[in-house]
């Protein structure tokens, strides 16, 4: 049924001869006269009701299609059981693709924000940041940077989501289940730190390439491999490495927020829905990580930012020999306080969309190869006694 009245009603309604009803022998007939529009022109009612038609045509086409290849994948595979090493390499692949694919689709905001972050005053906004290198650099330009991210960010998204299922299963079998239930925020905090601390030892050598290319203008390096070259002949590996520890500084903290507030609005946005997770389906699951996963990442964002803008400073202006305590020191002199939340609403705005992003299309993947979505599980039945 049509959210629109069609033409026929709209005549019968409002022709001369039935200004109130439609008469019982149908709508009144009349004499088209010479410039008497032609209906056809004027199908305003039918051409939204048309599109509207097609849009939901192709969207449940589109499903139709999702759910055979879901179904093939997963006849392919065979049924994954929880916390099997098949289970553990599906959330591994499918971090992959979450932190991958969007870390480098918002690179022209991560380059706008880590040039922010070294010099404040070099650009305005992010439309004169664009506008300008657009017209020096091309559009090349703007995506300064995407090589490193992706290969780094899909390594870091393997580790962390991946490890996060495994530490959080193997703390919570050390902690016992009703104690796992009880202490769960700890638990969500324990298993994220730990999965963090191995993904940034992966992401580390590529965040110093990415930040050091967007950061120097024009960059000092072609791309990703070009740029661990120039790195190693200058400083050996340890120059790959030495935004280790405030990367871990900022990346662990941002990932104990991310993980945990995800769990935990989740659980609340299902415990305010009418029955349970169950009851719902894959979209309306899906809609639910998507919303946690933006309110975690805003909060990630806040928590992790001054760290981020120390990390960024760190690989622009590190000296070599620095001792990092001397390189850290030398640069809040030069910043302060102040200076630590440069960039903050860039990054609230890029961070949030990146984590629910991230968050929907994990879970969307994990439904895609036959597994439940993350958070809002019942608690066990000692924790409800």
């Amino acid at each position: 049924m049509s959210l629109f009245p069609d033409q026929a009603i709209l005549r019968n309604v409002f022709s001369v001869s039935a200004p109130l009803w439609p008469s019982s022998d149908g709508p009144a007939q009349l004499k088209r006269s010479k410039r008497h529009a032609r209906p056809e022109l004027y199908s305003a009612w039918s051409a939204v009701d048309d599109l509207k038609n097609k849009a939901g045509q192709l969207s449940d086409e589109a499903a139709r299609e999702i759910s055979k290849a879901s179904q093939k994948t997963q006849e392919k595979t065979g049924p994954i059981e929880l916390y099997s090493a098949k289970y553990y390499a599906a959330c591994t692949l499918g971090g992959l693709l979450a932190c991958g694919v969007t870390h480098t689709a918002v690179t022209p905001l991560d380059l706008v924000k880590c040039r922010r972050q070294v010099d404040s005053k070099m650009y305005k906004g992010n439309f004169e940041a664009w506008g300008k290198i657009g017209r020096a650099e091309g559009i090349r330009g703007i995506y300064t940077g995407w090589s490193p991210t992706l290969f780094g960010y899909s390594a870091q998204g393997a580790f962390k989501y991946g490890g996060y299922e495994f530490f959080k299963k193997f703390y919570s079998d050390l902690a016992g289940e009703e104690n796992a239930y009880r202490y769960k925020t700890w638990l969500y905090l324990t298993a994220s730190a730990s999965a963090e601390f191995l993904a940034d030892i992966a992401l580390c050598p590529f965040e110093a390439v990415k930040v050091r290319m967007q950061t120097t203008i024009p960059p000092f390096a072609k791309g990703t491999f070009d740029g661990i070259s120039k790195i190693t002949a200058l400083e050996t590996s340890s120059g790959l490495y030495k935004g280790l520890y405030p990367l871990w500084g900022r990346q662990i903290p941002y990932t104990m927020m991310k993980f945990a507030s995800f769990e935990t609005i989740v659980e609340k946005i299902y415990d305010r829905m009418p029955g349970s997770k169950s009851d719902y389906g894959k979209l309306a699951q899906t809609g639910v990580s998507f919303t946690a996963g933006y309110l975690a990442g805003i909060l990630c964002a806040i928590v992790s930012h001054p760290a981020d803008v120390m990390v960024s400073k760190l690989n622009a202006n590190r000296q070599p020999g620095e001792a990092f305590g001397a390189a850290m020191g030398r640069i809040y002199k030069d910043i302060g306080f102040v200076g630590l939340w440069n960039g903050l609403a860039v990054r609230i705005v890029m961070i949030g969309t990146l984590t629910s992003l991230q968050w929907g299309i994990y879970d969307s993947f994990k439904q895609y190869v036959g597994l439940p979505t993350t958070g809002g599980a019942a608690p066990p039945a000692t924790a409800k006694a």
